[in-house]
C-alpha cells in the first residue's frame, strides 16, 4: 500500500480524491498519518497537496477526536470591559478623586513606589509598552535613560514633562483622558517620575484644552490636599510636584525639544540633538518627555503585571490603545481596543461600519495626518499595529483613524494637509520651511488639474527632499500623506489633469498649441532655444 501511493500520478489521485466520500478520505489519511514509516510520510505529504480545497473543507468538517486539528489563528480585538484601563472616556462619571478612587485608581500607589526605580522601569520594559504618541519608542528603554550610572551624584533637578499638546488633525484621544480620567494620569506621572528619579512634573496642554486644564488642575488639587503629591508623597519620603502648563496653539510645540522651549518662555522651536532631554532638557536638567496615554497606563500595568498587558496584541505590539475614529463612519469615537485588531472590525465593531457600507469606502487615514493614506483592499486586511501598517507604507501614528468614503474628493484633502503643515511649520530649517509652501502649491494645482503629468514626479522628488533633511519631523508629516496619495491614488491625480487640459489645455492655452516636449510651462511665453539654432552674432566695436 506505502509503494502504491507513491507511485499514483497525481492528476488520477485528484480526481479520486474530489468524488470519494470524506468520511473514507479520513480514514485513510489517519491510516498513513498514524504510520511513522517514512514512505507512509511522503505518501500522507503527496496525498495532502493534492486534495482539492473543497475537499478539504469536507475533511476539516468530518474530523473525530482521533484527527489533529489545525492549531488555532488568534485574532485580536474584542476586548473586554474588565481589562479596560480608561473607564471614564466619556467622561459619564465622577472625573473627581472620588470617582477615581471608586474605579481603582490610586489603590496600593504606595506599595508601587515603595518598590522602587529599577522595579518600575522593568515592569514597563516586561510589559512591551511603546510610546503612544507616535513614534513608538519603547517606553521602560526611554525611561531608563536618566538612571544612568552615578546620576546620584548629579545635583540637578530631574524632570518629567507631559505631552499633552494634541494638535494632529483627528487626534482627540489624550483629550478624552485629560477631561474623564485625570487622576490616572496624575497617578501615572507619580509612578513614572519614581521610576525616573523625578523631583517635578509638568504637564504642557494645548491652550484651546480649558475644560481640559481645569479637569487636571482640579485633580492636581484633590491628589495634594490627600497626600498623594507633595513632600512625602502617599507616605513613602519620596517627594513629587506636579504642575499644569498651557500652551498657546502651535503644532510645533508637540514636538519635544520645542514644547521644552515652550515651557521655558522662548519661542517653539525644536533643538538640535544631540545633546537629548534626558542629559540636558527642562532649564538644562535631565528631562523625559512622555505622552498622555504613555504615562496614564504605567500605574495599571504595575498593579495588574506586566505579563497581563503583555497579553494584548501580537509580539512587539502588545498592549491595549486608545483609537479614535473619524470621518464617515455610522458612529464616530473614541475607544480602548486590543493592539493589533484588524483595521476593518474596528470600524464595524466599534463605529458601526462606513455610510453606505464597507464597498463604499474609498480610503483610511489610519494613524493621523501625518501617516500615509490606505486604499479600501489593504484595509480589509491590515492590522492596527506598529509593524503590520509598516509593512503596508503607513504607520500606526497617534492612532487616529479618519474614515474616507467615496464622496470624499481625496486629493482635496490631502492638499487640506499641506495647508495645515504649511502653516505649522516653525520655519527654522530650510527644506520645512521653503519645502511646504511648494507642496501646498502644488498641491493645489493637482486639486483642479491644473498642471501637467510630470508634475507628480517633480512633486514626489520634492517631497523626498524635504523627508529626513529636518531637525524635527514636520518635514517627514508634511510629505508622507502626499507620498501615499501618489502611490494609491495616483490615477485620480492624473485623471484631473486630463479632463483640464481637454477643457481649456495645459496652463489656460488652447490644448492644440500646448507642447508636451517642453520643459516650461507654456502659459510663461517662454520657449527653449532649438539644438542647432544660429548663434546671435556679437557686433564687434
Amino acid at each position: 500500500m506505502r509503494g502504491k501511493f507513491k507511485s499514483l500520478p497525481s492528476d488520477w489521485l485528484t480526481d479520486k480524491l474530489r468524488n470519494e466520500n470524506p468520511e473514507k478520505l479520513r480514514k485513510l489519511l489517519q491510516l498513513i498519518v498514524f504510520n511513522n514509516d517514512n514512505d507512509a510520510e511522503v505518501a500522507a505529504s503527496g496525498i495532502t497537496q493534492a486534495i482539492p480545497l473543497n475537499v478539504k473543507a469536507k475533511l476539516r468538517a468530518s474530523r473525530s477526536l482521533a484527527t489533529v486539528a489545525d492549531p488555532p489563528v488568534r485574532r485580536y480585538g474584542g476586548l473586554k470591559d474588565q481589562d479596560r484601563i480608561f473607564t471614564n472616556a466619556y467622561c459619564r462619571h465622577d472625573h473627581g478623586i472620588k470617582g477615581a478612587m471608586s474605579r481603582g485608581d490610586w489603590h496600593r500607589t504606595k506599595d508601587i513606589l515603595l518598590k522602587g526605580d529599577s522595579w518600575i522601569i522593568q515592569q514597563i520594559k516586561d510589559s512591551g509598552l511603546r510610546g503612544r504618541g507616535g513614534a513608538g519608542f519603547p517606553s521602560g528603554l526611554k525611561w531608563s535613560f536618566m538612571n544612568k550610572p552615578g546620576w546620584e551624584k548629579d545635583p540637578r533637578p530631574r524632570y518629567l514633562v507631559i505631552n499633552a499638546d494634541e494638535g494632529e488633525p483627528g487626534t482627540c484621544k489624550d483629550r478624552e483622558i485629560l477631561r474623564g480620567d485625570p487622576h490616572k494620569l496624575i497617578e501615572g506621572c507619580l509612578v513614572a517620575g519614581r521610576g525616573m528619579n523625578a523631583t517635578a512634573a509638568y504637564i504642557y496642554i494645548r491652550g484651546e484644552f480649558y475644560q481640559e486644564a481645569a479637569h487636571i488642575q482640579q485633580a492636581i488639587n484633590e491628589a495634594y490636599a490627600s497626600g498623594f503629591l507633595g513632600k512625602d508623597a502617599c507616605g513613602t519620603g519620596y517627594s513629587f510636584d506636579v504642575y499644569v502648563h498651557r500652551g498657546a496653539g502651535a503644532y510645533i510645540c508637540g514636538e519635544e525639544t520645542a514644547l521644552i522651549e515652550s515651557i521655558e518662555g522662548k519661542q517653539g522651536k525644536p533643538r538640535l540633538k544631540p545633546p537629548f532631554p534626558a542629559d540636558v532638557g527642562l532649564f538644562g536638567c535631565p528631562t523625559t518627555v512622555a505622552n498622555v496615554e504613555t504615562v496614564a497606563v504605567a500605574p495599571t500595568i504595575c498593579r495588574r503585571g506586566a505579563s497581563w498587558f503583555a497579553g494584548f496584541g501580537r509580539e512587539r505590539n502588545q498592549g491595549t490603545k486608545l483609537f479614535c475614529i473619524s470621518g464617515h463612519v455610522n458612529n464616530p469615537c473614541v475607544v480602548e481596543e486590543e493592539m493589533s485588531i484588524p483595521l476593518k472590525d474596528l470600524v464595524e465593531k466599534h463605529c458601526g461600519g462606513v455610510i453606505g457600507g464597507w464597498d463604499n469606502l474609498l480610503g483610511i487615514i489610519p494613524g493621523g495626518s501625518s501617516v500615509p493614506v490606505l486604499p479600501k483592499d489593504t484595509c480589509a486586511e491590515v492590522l492596527m499595529d506598529y509593524d503590520s501598517l509598516k509593512d503596508a507604507q503607513s504607520g500606526l501614528g497617534t492612532g487616529a483613524v479618519i474614515v474616507m468614503d467615496k464622496s470624499t474628493d481625496i486629493v482635496k484633502a490631502i492638499a487640506r494637509f499641506s495647508h495645515f503643515y504649511k502653516h505649522e511649520s516653525c520655519g527654522q530649517c530650510t527644506p520645512c520651511r521653503e519645502g511646504t509652501t511648494w507642496m501646498m502649491n502644488m498641491m493645489d494645482r493637482m486639486v483642479e488639474g491644473r498642471g501637467h503629468v510630470r508634475e507628480i514626479d517633480m512633486l514626489l522628488e520634492l517631497t523626498k527632499q524635504v523627508e529626513g533633511r529636518t531637525i524635527c519631523a514636520l518635514g517627514d508629516a508634511a510629505a508622507w500623506p502626499i507620498q501615499g496619495l501618489m502611490r494609491h491614488f495616483r490615477p485620480e491625480v492624473e485623471r484631473r489633469i486630463a479632463e483640464f487640459r481637454a477643457a481649456v489645455g495645459f496652463g489656460g492655452h488652447l490644448a492644440s498649441v500646448a507642447d508636451d516636449t517642453l520643459a516650461l510651462p507654456d502659459n510663461l511665453g517662454l520657449r527653449l532655444p532649438e539644438v542647432n539654432a544660429p548663434q546671435p552674432q556679437v557686433a564687434q566695436a
